[in-house]
């Protein structure tokens, strides 16, 4: 071979290394997505709330956070992000150990409803509790337990966030402690049996040893949900005067505005702490991850003997306390003229559910809002995690590494942080356009993309982690490209796994309110936080009608996406056996 040809050989493939369709050009492409819409804005947070004047300002730090309301605040959000994971943990544990290790009967059923509430907004979860516990709450005065009139719900205090964040995000750690129990080697646990060690005994010295890691890491995802959870901290709390640190970030915005976003970056950057600090502490707690034993993963089983019939009966006497109560309490409320009215068939009415669906342009309006945005930010995700699974599974460099702590920490942050950072960020106009996002959807959008990237990364990885490299190896010596090599061969395989990220981005997504309170505004409204207004404008029927539509949209997607379960990767769907 010539010189010149040798020259030109390379020069070509330089070319094909840096092209639009190469690996480089993609990566640095990701590179530059994730930049824009996570690291960025959490720098500009940072920066805000250091130097709001471009010069770091500790003093002015120290007063904030030693303000009397500022560490009321601080407390209330420690005290019940704290005790509603222990309450969680509890819950979770018990039910994740009848489903996974005894011959309890419908389990499928069961599990079903004990995950519903999770995939239910939290702003509904509450209205639902605030209806079926009221004093003219039409549910009790059918049973004859109604509260003295005038009184107010007991809801409204520290010990109603406290129940009912505890019962929200049980179905997270039952999740993580399902898991473990599944990857639970059988042939210590039947040793210990047959030494005669009682199931008790077995319990609590070999499986929840074992399992503990995967408890804390249930309680870790508990705890940063409680502390960044606007819905019912926001729906209890402002009513019951329990300040916390996401509601005074709320409040103080509705009240003075851009003015505030110096200081609300501060309380931000504290929640960010917070959060991550319970992350830390939950990870040291825990224990390592991959605790390794001898033995062959296998299904326990323990029969419950004599005491499956009473058991049975207890798990579903809970669950009609715990979800059919509060959700029966906002169906009759959405059917009747009036809050408080008895269901009868003079009061029966259907007025509220036409007037979410047709009388009021906003809701509409909302509703389309959230779906188009939801939709779009799924196939974008879908697409950058496809990309950025190839990456993050078989180019594990320190700019992949960088890119996947990026989108994990902009994950575990309390959605109301991501919204701030989002405001910080783009409020002044974007350079060369000159356009600024504040205010409409695509603020929104590039929130959620930040927000919900990691949610459809770590299945599609667990894809990628199944696929042989040797497919992609044997395509790259036959000179395929590498959107070929993704076309042909790659997205195939991978594509149910970043499919199951794709549908729970759509049930999260579609009702959520923690990430975008902070940014709506009356002609970009969106489903998650309409809920919220509307209780607060006094329009509780109204607001009971455009929850129970909301509940029907969760359900519907569930029941879809088991219909077509078959395709999926087994354990996808968090709510099937």
């Amino acid at each position: 071979m010539s010189v010149m040809s040798e020259i030109q050989r390379r020069t070509v493939a330089a070319h094909r290394r840096y092209w639009p369709g190469s690996e480089k050009a993609v990566l640095w492409g990701l590179t530059l997505l994730i930049g824009i819409l996570s690291v960025a804005p959490l720098a500009r947070l940072v920066w805000a709330a250091v130097a709001p004047q471009g010069i770091p300002d500790f003093s002015r730090l120290s007063h904030l956070l030693g303000t009397r309301r500022v560490l009321t605040a601080t407390l209330n959000t420690l005290t019940i992000a704290v005790v509603s994971t222990l309450l969680a943990m509890l819950l979770g544990t018990v039910a994740a150990l009848l489903i996974a290790l005894t011959n309890l009967r419908g389990k499928q059923a069961w599990m079903f409803t004990f995950i519903l509430p999770l995939m239910i907004p939290p702003q509904v979860t509450a209205l639902a509790w605030v209806q079926a516990l009221s004093p003219s709450s039409p549910v009790l005065q059918f049973f004859g337990l109604s509260l003295p009139p005038g009184s107010p719900s007991p809801l409204y205090s520290m010990s109603g966030i406290l129940l009912l964040l505890g019962l929200h995000n049980a179905p997270l750690v039952f999740l993580m402690v399902r898991a473990g129990l599944r990857r639970l080697p059988a042939d210590l646990v039947e040793a210990a049996r047959a030494g005669g060690a009682q199931p008790w005994r077995v319990l609590f010295t070999i499986i929840l040893p074992l399992v503990r890691p995967a408890i804390f890491a249930g309680a870790a995802l508990s705890f940063v949900t409680a502390a960044g959870n606007f819905g019912i901290q926001a729906m209890l709390g402002i009513p019951g005067r329990v300040p916390t640190l996401i509601t005074l970030v709320y409040q103080q915005l509705n009240t003075l505005g851009a003015s505030a976003l110096a200081d609300m970056a501060v309380l931000s950057l504290l929640i960010a702490t917070i959060t991550l600090g319970g992350l830390m502490i939950s990870r040291w707690l825990g224990g390592r991850q991959d605790v390794r034993v001898t033995g062959t993963p296998r299904s326990l089983h323990q029969s419950l003997g004599r005491w499956r019939l009473l058991v049975e009966i207890i798990v579903w006497l809970w669950m009609i306390l715990t979800l059919l109560l509060p959700l029966s309490a906002l169906l009759t409320t959405s059917l009747t003229q009036g809050f408080g009215q008895a269901l009868t068939f003079s009061s029966l009415t259907l007025t509220n559910y036409a007037n979410a669906l047709f009388g009021y342009p906003a809701i509409r309006q909302a509703f389309f809002t959230s779906l188009g945005l939801t939709l779009l930010t799924a196939v974008i995700l879908t697409v950058a995690s496809l990309f950025l699974a190839y990456f993050l599974s078989w180019q594990r460099t320190r700019l992949v590494r960088v890119l996947q702590l990026s989108t994990e920490l902009a994950y575990a942050l309390p959605g109301i942080v991501t919204g701030i950072a989002a405001i910080l960020f783009f409020l002044k106009p974007l350079p060369l356009i000159h356009v600024s996002l504040y205010g409409t959807v695509w603020i929104i959008l590039a929130a959620y993309l930040s927000n919900f990237m990691a949610l459809v990364l770590r299945p599609t990885m667990a894809g990628f982690a199944q696929i042989e490299r040797s497919l992609d190896e044997a395509a790259q010596i036959f000179g395929a490209g590498f959107l070929r090599r993704m076309r042909d061969i790659l997205l195939p395989l991978a594509a149910p796994s970043a499919m199951a990220g794709t549908i729970l981005v759509v049930l999260t997504a579609l009702n959520e309110i923690q990430v975008s309170v902070l940014l709506v505004t009356s002609g970009t409204q969106t489903l998650g936080p309409m809920i919220v207004f509307l209780d607060e404008g006094g329009s509780s029927t109204l607001a009971a009608a455009t929850g129970c539509l909301m509940i029907g949209v969760v359900l519907m997607l569930m029941l879809l996406a088991s219909v077509f379960a078959r395709c999926l990767p087994e354990g996808v769907l968090p709510w099937r056996v």
